[in-house]
Formats: C-alpha cells, sequence, structure tokens
C-alpha cells in the first residue's frame, strides 16, 4: 500500500534528525577550531606575538660536503643526503624545499607557526640553522589556512566542509518541518542570508 503522508514526512524527519546529529558530530571540534582561528585571524594585528628565534651554527665535514655536490636547485633531497645533513648538522631536513647555486645550498623548513632555514657553504662547510617560533597562535592560524600542513590535514579540512555543508543543509531541513510553530524562523533565516550582501555592499565593496 502506498505510504501515507504522515509516514513520509516521519522518514525525512528521522532523516534529517540522523544526518543532522552525525555532521555536528563529526565537525564539532573542527567548526570550533576554525571559529576560535577566525577570530584570532580577523585580530592578528592586536594579537601581539613574540617570536623565539633559534640559531645554530656548524661546521660540516669536508667527506659530507663531497657526498652534497649533487645537490641541486628544486630537486627533493634524496634520503641519504638528508641522512648526510642531518648527521652533520643535527637538523632534519626531510621534505625541505630546495635552492642550490655554485656557492651553497639553502634549505627551507616550514611547518604550521614555524620557520626554518639551513644554509651550507659549499666552499668551507659552514652551516647556519635558523629557527622561528611564532607562539601556538600562530600554530592555530596556519592550521586554518592549510599553511605548510600537509595533504593529510588538508584532507581534513576538506571532511570538515563537507560535514558543516550536510549539517547547514540538515538544519535548515529541521528549521523548515518545525517552522510552522515558530513565526520568528524565516525572518531570521532570511537575515542570516542577507546580512553578509548587506554588510559587503555598504562596507567592502570599492
Amino acid at each position: 500500500m502506498p505510504s501515507s503522508p504522515t509516514v513520509k514526512s516521519g522518514f525525512w524527519r528521522n532523516q534529517l534528525r540522523q544526518w543532522h546529529w552525525i555532521s555536528s558530530a563529526v565537525s564539532l571540534m573542527g567548526l570550533l577550531l576554525f571559529s576560535v582561528t577566525g577570530f584570532t585571524l580577523n585580530h592578528a594585528a592586536q594579537i601581539e606575538a613574540q617570536p623565539k628565534v633559534t640559531k645554530i651554527e656548524r661546521q660540516v665535514p669536508q667527506t659530507a660536503l663531497a657526498g652534497l655536490a649533487s645537490v641541486t636547485a628544486n630537486v627533493p633531497l634524496t634520503p641519504v643526503q638528508a641522512t648526510a645533513i642531518r648527521g652533520a648538522t643535527g637538523v632534519d631536513v626531510r621534505g625541505a624545499t630546495v635552492d642550490a647555486d655554485e656557492d651553497g645550498i639553502y634549505l627551507t623548513l616550514s611547518a604550521p607557526g614555524v620557520d626554518s632555514t639551513l644554509e651550507i657553504s659549499r666552499i668551507d662547510g659552514h652551516a647556519t640553522y635558523e629557527r622561528t617560533d611564532r607562539g601556538l597562535i600562530a600554530v592555530l592560524n596556519d592550521l586554518h589556512k592549510g599553511r605548510h600542513s600537509g595533504p593529510v590535514w588538508a584532507m581534513f579540512i576538506d571532511l570538515i566542509a563537507i560535514a558543516c555543508v550536510v549539517f547547514s543543509v540538515t538544519g535548515f531541513g529541521l528549521l523548515w518541518l518545525y517552522a510552522r510553530g515558530r513565526r520568528v524562523t524565516w525572518p531570521l533565516v532570511a537575515l542570516g542570508l542577507v546580512l553578509p550582501f548587506i554588510l559587503f555592499l555598504l562596507f567592502v565593496h570599492a
């Protein structure tokens, strides 16, 4: 027998509730993280950080330096080269961005909230390592932007984005089902929809 409208309504209500709580559970911590870091990014000028700079100088032995003769610009270090550099300087350079010329090797190592460089002179083997740590807020801000955070974190951002879309759409569906008993529902929805456009046109758009 065909389903009654009441049965159909109950089915969709249950589906919306199910997907709404699942998506909210998945996106809870991510949504909280991106909301907080959205605020900190918006007030970056007012939230001052005190970067911590660490500088280390080492001397690369000539034997190790000879093994780095094949390092060239824009070519990732081989495991052997990375191991040689770490043994000589104590710096883990796996995944570093490589630049090089006849005078030296220049490696950039970046992570959320952290910028590091390692310079090795081909002439005398003098190595200079400098690390700038901008603090926890900078780490969170870089995670918000996906800066220097790798492909796995990028996939996590995509997952949270999809979960938030599901959360929003199912929330709208629940509003639709229960709006009849709450007259203020659609005025609030309309306000939330048009307010960003009004603010953009009045205060942002040139």
